[in-house]
């Protein structure tokens, strides 16, 4: 029988979430779990890979698992034995067919900026801090650019093993609440470290880059695109199906409401 489910994590202490040898990563952590509850027939599957310090709000999985157990079961049992930065949100049953990765048609990202004067000290695992003053409305130009289907070689990194770099990215907003920007994208799939670089980017030409986005867009050269952000202050925020109806949480999607107490 196929689950699927839906969790949560806090990556700053973790490699990513993909096991690798000799580092900590989520994946590991829900598969021991999984298998301390019940039969895990094979590795788990997931909608996206995040890195090392990358966190997510709404990320998907799913297992196969013969052991007889109810939905409740399993969702009680993954949460009392995951670390307290890792937790699930829901299980479903779902098509034995079914596959996090391979049948999700879009997948959303968020990144965090912080913009106060100060450097934000018990949030500096959750956002970048810009200290210098940035136009939102240049983001917001430049940005649309790049909505559309293209080839998006001047934001993959180095380690980026695609064959087909072009990648179809349905939105990008920019939003801001008091000192926080927040920038969400969607897209079918992305390159390694394309939402970093796109962000990376577009800090650079807010800050007063004589680049332009269709200029980096068309050159497909990574060396012309602006520097990488980090990774503190990326969130995956949930992916869609056709094959599956899933309950994601608009306000959790967001970070701020996890940062701020608001899902606005």
């Amino acid at each position: 029988m196929r689950f699927v489910g839906i969790c949560q994590y806090d990556g700053s202490s973790y490699s990513g979430f993909q096991s690798q040898k000799n580092a900590s990563s989520i994946q590991d952590h829900l598969e021991l779990a999984i298998s301390s509850i019940g039969l895990l027939e094979e590795r788990i599957n997931y909608a996206g890979r995040t890195d090392a310090g990358v966190h997510a709000t709404q990320q998907i999985f799913d297992f196969s698992s013969e052991s007889h157990r109810e939905k409740s079961q399993w969702l009680k049992g993954l949460n009392s034995l995951l670390p307290n930065d890792i937790s699930v949100s829901s299980i479903q049953k779902a098509p034995e067919d079914f596959h996090s990765r391979f049948d999700a048609i879009n997948r959303s990202y968020a990144y965090v900026i912080y913009t106060g004067k100060t450097q934000p000290i018990f949030l500096r695992d959750y956002v970048y801090w810009e200290k210098n003053e940035i136009d939102i409305e240049i983001m917001r130009a430049e940005a649309s650019t790049l909505v559309g289907q293209h080839n998006f070689s001047s934001f993959r990194g180095s380690k980026c093993t695609a064959k087909n770099p072009v990648r179809t990215l349905h939105s990008i907003d920019i939003n801001q609440k008091d000192d926080f920007i927040i920038i969400s994208l969607c897209a079918n799939a992305y390159l390694y470290n394309m939402v970093r670089i796109i962000v990376g980017t577009l800090l650079d030409i807010s800050k007063g880059s004589k680049k332009n986005m269709k200029t980096i867009l068309n050159a497909k050269d990574r060396k012309i695109a602006g520097k990488t952000a980090q990774a503190q202050g990326l969130f995956f925020t949930g992916a869609q199906y056709k094959k599956i109806n899933l309950s994601l949480q608009k306000d959790v999607a967001n970070p701020l409401s996890f940062l701020i107490g608001s899902g606005k």
